[in-house]
């Protein structure tokens, strides 16, 4: 025990100095966004910021801790050392921005725990102890944090995975068979093993539709039902194998590429680098953008992607020429959009581009999207997280109740109007849990022949809180069973954009705030819809206060049990000891 005791101590230190540097990273970083707006982005001066924020994060324990100055030196030169030593490399083009951030990081905790064993004596004897009054904020302030911080993490983890949550039957129906003309430019809409965003995959797919100038197919690496966002299982029209038989070895036309739940498939990345190799023009959506990345068809070009995103691409592929504030780019063979909804600008793009201006200004009419600019892209807010953004974390964290929702396949319906139910209510809004319905029938057929597969039929679902039912047409008629004593909710039953009816749902039956994150997460232009609701769950913002009094009450109730076991008096010899006096 004597001889782990200062191994323990050394480890104890270890762990609060990178919680100290933590801190000061978190605490510090806002301000130089302020100081240093444009600067920040670039990768050497937010290395050395960094390495700021975490060294005086450090130096603060440090003197809490009672260490001297010289020691606090040392420490802070450990925290600059491997940047400095990254950078010079990096400004003459020899290692990645990647390499500056990974290797900082790895090299900085090296030495640390150099200059911890330089001066072991100061970290594993026990006269660094830390004040009372130090230990009491301490357990007070964990004692707030381990509630919520663990149910959070816990609800978030719940949250995050029924995104795209895995289907029941690994089943394979055949994809409806729809008409291929030869002698029309093919666009191919890529599709993940593991998913991919159903609005990104669907805006263009039924842009490029409505002309009736293109074969429009989805492709995937097998013939297996994708799950796209929300649990929406597509029949794939074609696999990658089977694609390049019908197009006799060369590449599609238009390769479009939507937001995937990974980057890395190995079978989507050698697709998309022979597809550009063969010509295809590559329209990236999104987060697609990051997809098209780490395949390589972006180097050397401008491309954009959803705002949440840019600042990690810029850092993860520096050779791509990352714009912001613009709703496509359009760089000769690539070309590549803002987020979610931009997906449809984009696309339009592709229709100007092979089909006409005249066909462009018809599909957007078609779709319902006012927001078309024939000939080039329009200017969109540079968006940053803003205080009333703090309902995703809310969203996120503490929402464990969200109701069922069942959201009824009906034949012919929109392609727009399936992906605004299933991403408008699940991705991180998480106002509901979408189920895909049908009525009884096995396989479901959209307005433009994709096919898809329901989970569950109206008669044997599960217990379900809400029915949703997408489409006009749909809405037209009226002519959703009754069930589990459920009245439906036609969403699209006025006019306007497919998008327009699901947030004005959420915003009067959830809050306007989750509405409105929903709005700015899609790139939806600002103002465009009027939602109308309370403006803020203020009973999910008092569950993380309820944890955190919790948490608190645990610990003063098991403090005074303790107290009262002092007190009480001790037994010798099978004899009560004698009262105090």
């Amino acid at each position: 025990m004597t001889t782990a005791r200062p191994v323990f101590r050394f480890c104890g230190h270890l762990l609060e100095m990178i919680a100290a540097m933590l801190a000061g990273m978190f605490a510090l970083a806002p301000l130089w966004a302020l100081a240093l707006p444009g600067a920040i982005e670039q990768t050497d001066v937010h290395a050395l910021t960094m390495a700021t924020d975490m060294a005086i994060g450090m130096a603060a324990w440090m003197r809490v801790r009672g260490h001297g100055w010289a020691g606090i030196g040392e420490m802070t030169a450990a925290m600059y050392t491997p940047f400095i030593v990254l950078l010079v490399p990096y400004w003459f083009g020899a290692v990645s921005a990647g390499v500056v951030m990974t290797g900082g990081h790895v090299l900085m905790v090296i030495a640390m725990a150099a200059v911890m064993l330089r001066r072991r004596s100061e970290y594993t004897h026990s006269g660094h102890r830390l004040p009372r009054t130090v230990v009491r904020i301490g357990a007070v302030v964990l004692a707030l944090a381990v509630l919520p911080v663990s149910v959070g993490a816990a609800v978030a983890v719940v949250n995050t995975r029924s995104e795209y949550p895995p289907a029941p039957s690994p089943g394979a129906p055949a994809p409806a068979s729809r008409p291929y003309d030869p002698a029309l430019p093919t666009a191919v809409v890529v599709l993940g093993a593991e998913g991919a965003n159903v609005a990104d995959a669907f805006g263009p797919f039924e842009v490029l539709a409505a002309t009736g100038r293109f074969n429009v197919l989805t492709a995937a690496p097998t013939a297996a039902p994708v799950t796209l966002t929300g649990g929406l299982d597509l029949v794939p029209d074609a696999t990658f194998e089977s694609l390049a038989t019908r197009l006799g070895g060369r590449a599609a036309d238009v390769v479009v590429i939507p937001a995937m739940p990974r980057t890395d498939e190995p079978a989507v990345l050698d697709f998309l680098r022979r597809q550009a190799g063969g010509g295809a023009l590559v329209l990236s959506v999104c987060w697609g953008g990051g997809v098209a990345a780490a395949a390589g068809v972006l180097d050397g070009h401008a491309a954009t992607s959803h705002w949440y995103y840019l600042d990690g691409l810029e850092k993860d592929f520096p050779e791509v020429r990352w714009q912001r504030g613009v709703r496509y780019v359009d760089d000769g063979r690539v070309i590549s959009t803002a987020g979610v909804l931009s997906g449809i600008d984009g696309a339009l793009r592709v229709v100007e581009r092979l089909a006409g201006t005249q066909a462009a200004s018809a599909a957007a009419e078609a779709v319902g999207w006012r927001h078309y600019s024939p000939g080039a892209p329009l200017p969109i807010p540079v968006q940053r997280f803003g205080a009333g953004d703090a309902i995703a974390a809310l969203n996120l964290s503490y929402r464990w109740d969200a109701p069922t929702a069942g959201v009824l396949l009906t034949e012919g319906v929109g392609e727009l109007e399936l992906a605004s139910v299933f991403i408008t209510y699940t991705e991180a809004v998480y106002a509901a849990r979408t189920l895909a319905v049908s009525s009884g029938a096995t396989t479901v057929h959209s307005r433009h022949g994709l096919t898809f597969v329901p989970r569950a039929s109206l008669g044997d679902a599960p217990r379900l809180d809400r029915l949703l039912v997408p489409g006009a047409a749909a809405a037209a008629r009226h002519d959703a069973p009754t069930t589990h004593d459920l009245r439906p909710t036609y969403l699209h039953a006025a006019p306007g954009f497919a998008f327009d009816g699901p947030l004005r749902d959420i915003a009067a039956n959830v809050d306007v705030a989750s509405a409105a994150w929903r709005a700015k997460l899609l790139e939806y232009p600002a103002g465009d819809i009027t939602l109308a609701g309370r403006g803020w769950p203020w009973e999910r913002t008092l569950r993380p206060v309820v944890l955190a009094l919790a948490g608190l009450a645990l610990l003063l109730g098991g403090l005074a049990v303790r107290r009262r076991r002092a007190r009480r008096p001790v037994q010798l010899d099978g004899q009560p000891a004698p009262a105090a006096a």
